[in-house]
């Protein structure tokens, strides 16, 4: 008994030693180079420039003939404005890389130069690079082009409208890879929003124009559409002390300064009457807005070197630091005002004021400075007169297009759900495989039902294949640009992997190759069938059969270092996987995936499992860290090996070697070899100890 404890307790000490060997590496991995990473990923993502598009792509982006000029705008959002030969702004053209950094499934940027009017609508779209492995799902780089060209038209005002009515197109390519097309859409969104917004352009349509109702100058006043500010003859006296003649101080007034902005009918109409009104606003340009501003006392807030420069001096509008002029060619002198109880102004004037990020629906300032000549210079103070248009003249702001992941997880909750429920059927199988294994015949119905549920549904129905893909992509993206929405779009895999990963902890590769991998679900049932039909299984020999596990750690290997080269090629020699030929495509695609998916099939109708024990690249990455697990539920007696060899020719995928050791890095945890171990009626040990107790 006591020597029994002891070899307990090494094999303990063993288990602990080999556990504890790997926290160091796991640290180092997981905390040490998280600064390192973090510096890595900045440098990557400054070191790659965004693709600036030439004046023939923009001009086949706006329709324009002659060919424009592009010009660089290095803004708060960079990007490009367009100009046509009269010097007319087009629009302006971003990069989705540039704006929002926009990675997708395999960490690499994906770049797509977004079109936008000043109107505030997508022209067009046009992808420019990517590294998806949407290729690999029987995808050209044409169909991709096309589902982003689809993207014209849609109305920044209204995103999510025009955009479901742009995707409805093109359900094919949504539904056969949702996590590439769909960063895509996101970036294109986001990229057009935000490049809209630093603009002006989007919040200038977001004046309501439509509306009316008559007002008077004071009802105006108080609802804020007019604001106004006044100095005194003696607050001007004080502020000019240093000028040769300042103003006589006194109660008069130096200035008294109105303004509004005319654009909604129920402002404009009111103030100017409709004729000049309908003047003053119809003849704005794109992207600018109709400032009236009025004045009377001493001061004139418009002077008289406009005549000869064209460039009013005397009044500057202030927004986020940025200064805009206000010019002689958008200016209209007014002589009347509409409203009966508006004061008596001395000088009445409506300015066309926008440009580069100017939002006239954001808070403003009007600076009026007055200037005389001193002694030693001209002497000037400056008089403010802030400006917001109340909400009520405005549309609500388009809402922001809602993160691409939780839209679809709320889109494909049922099956997030229906995945969920089916991990935890999973997790008490395996956690009560001590009674189920007693039980034969219920084994074998919870089995291949089991199995069964998993091609079907999770597989054929739910898309949950996993794929040595989507491990390079992780591993990539730790070191490029790792972002969780990208990897939450597909809830069905987010949560599978979750699963797995924990799975890998308890118990090894098996979790998820065993019992959760469709393509390994039909290789199972397939041999099942075969039996039933009598075909006739090939034992490999056990020497060979080691050898040939050398295959899919090498293939493992080769797609990971290629990976870090060329993520193209990567993807390719990933087609070693016939998961996407018959689980995400269901057999259609070109024939020669097709016939090598078959011949895998055909190959496990004689050796069980044929794929998942020498050539499946995501079983080999899934061996590795599965190294790490924790528990052994897996029984076995002194006797297995050497007195019995029963569970050796009956694994599904030969992880018994000849003394009886059950080869962790291969088991897929199918529990048939615990049927034996318990059945009295088949395990040899079990007859034995019977015989011995009559």
């Amino acid at each position: 008994m006591f020597n029994y404890l002891c070899c307990i307790y090494r094999s303990i000490l063993s288990a602990g030693a080999r556990v504890l060997a790997l926290i160091p590496v796991l640290v180092l991995i997981l905390a040490a180079p998280l600064p390192a990473v973090a510096q890595l990923r900045q440098e990557f993502e400054d070191s790659i420039d965004p693709i600036a598009p030439d004046a023939a792509l923009a001009a086949l982006m706006f329709g324009a003939d002659p060919v424009p000029t592009v010009t660089r705008q290095q803004a708060d959002v960079p990007g490009w404005v367009v100009r046509g030969p009269d010097g007319a702004v087009l629009g302006y053209i971003g990069s989705s890389w540039e704006i929002t950094r926009s990675v997708g499934y395999s960490g690499r940027p994906i770049e797509v130069l977004i079109a936008i009017s000043p109107s505030a609508r997508i022209v067009a779209s046009r992808l420019m690079r990517h590294a998806e492995p949407i290729l690999t799902l029987g995808l050209s780089d044409a169909d991709i082009e096309r589902f982003v060209d689809g993207f014209g038209g849609v109305d920044l005002t209204q995103p999510m409208i025009s955009a479901a009515k742009v995707e409805g197109g093109f359900p094919d390519i949504i539904s056969r890879a949702t996590v590439s097309t769909g960063v895509i859409r996101d970036s294109i969104l986001r990229s057009a929003r935000t490049l809209a917004l630093s603009r002006g352009i989007l919040s200038g349509g977001r004046i309501d124009r439509l509306g009316f109702a008559p007002h008077g100058w004071d009802d105006l006043v108080e609802m804020g559409a007019i604001t106004t500010t006044r100095v005194s003859m003696a607050q001007a006296a004080r502020a000019l002390a240093g000028a040769a003649t300042p103003p006589e101080p006194g109660e008069g007034t130096f200035l008294g300064l109105y303004a509004a902005i005319l654009d909604p009918p129920e402002i404009g109409a009111n103030i100017l009457g409709q004729q000049a009104f309908s003047r003053a606003v119809g003849a704005l340009p794109q992207g600018k807005v109709a400032l009236f501003v009025g004045s009377l006392g001493l001061q004139s807030h418009r002077g008289l070197t406009w005549r000869r420069s064209g460039v009013f001096d005397r009044i500057v509008v202030v927004q986020d630091d940025r200064r805009f002029i206000l010019e002689k060619e958008g200016y209209t002198r007014i002589d009347d005002l509409e409203p009966q109880d508006a004061p008596t102004l001395k000088e009445r004037s409506v300015f066309q004021l926008g440009g580069e990020g100017f939002d006239p629906a954001a808070p403003f300032l009007i600076e009026v400075t007055a200037t005389r000549p001193g002694a030693l210079g001209p002497v000037s103070f400056v008089i403010p007169l802030e400006y917001q248009l109340p909400a009520r003249f405005l549309r609500p702001l388009p809402p922001e297009p809602e993160p691409l992941w939780q839209e679809t997880w709320q889109r494909k909750r049922f099956s997030a759900v229906g995945v969920i429920v089916m991990l935890g059927v999973l997790t008490m199988i395996l956690f009560a495989q001590e009674s189920l294994v007693r039980r034969k015949g219920l084994y074998l119905r919870v089995r291949l039902g089991f199995l069964t549920v998993t091609l079907v549904w999770l597989g054929w129905v739910a898309n949950g294949q996993l794929s040595v893909v989507q491990v390079v992509a992780f591993l990539q993206s730790l070191l490029n640009g790792f972002h969780w929405e990208t990897f939450l779009i597909e809830p069905v895999i987010f949560v599978l992997w979750g699963f797995v990963a924990l799975g890998m902890l308890f118990g090894g590769r098996g979790v998820y190759c065993g019992w959760l991998c469709p393509f390994g679900a039909l290789q199972e049932l397939l041999n099942v069938a075969a039996r039933k039909l009598g075909v006739v299984q090939i034992a490999v020999p056990h020497a060979l059969h080691e050898r040939l596990w050398a295959f899919k750690y090498t293939l493992f290997i080769v797609i990971l270092a290629l990976s870090f080269y060329s993520m193209k090629d990567a993807l390719l020699v990933a087609e070693a996987e016939p998961f996407k030929t018959v689980i995400s495509l269901r057999m259609i695609r070109a024939w020669p995936f097709v016939v090598f998916a078959l011949a895998l099939l055909a190959a496990g109708l004689f050796i069980e499992r044929f794929y998942c024990r020498y050539l499946c690249p995501l079983g080999a990455a899934l061996a590795i860290p599965a190294k790490l697990k924790i528990f052994d539920w897996l029984r076995r007696r002194p006797q297995c090996g050497r007195e019995c060899r029963l569970c050796e020719p009956n694994c599904t995928v030969g992880a018994i070697d000849p003394l009886g050791r059950i080869n962790p890095n291969e088991c897929v945890l199918c529990l048939r070899c615990q049927v034996i171990f318990h059945d009295s009626d088949t395990c040899p040990t079990l007859k034995r100890r019977a015989r011995a107790a009559k």
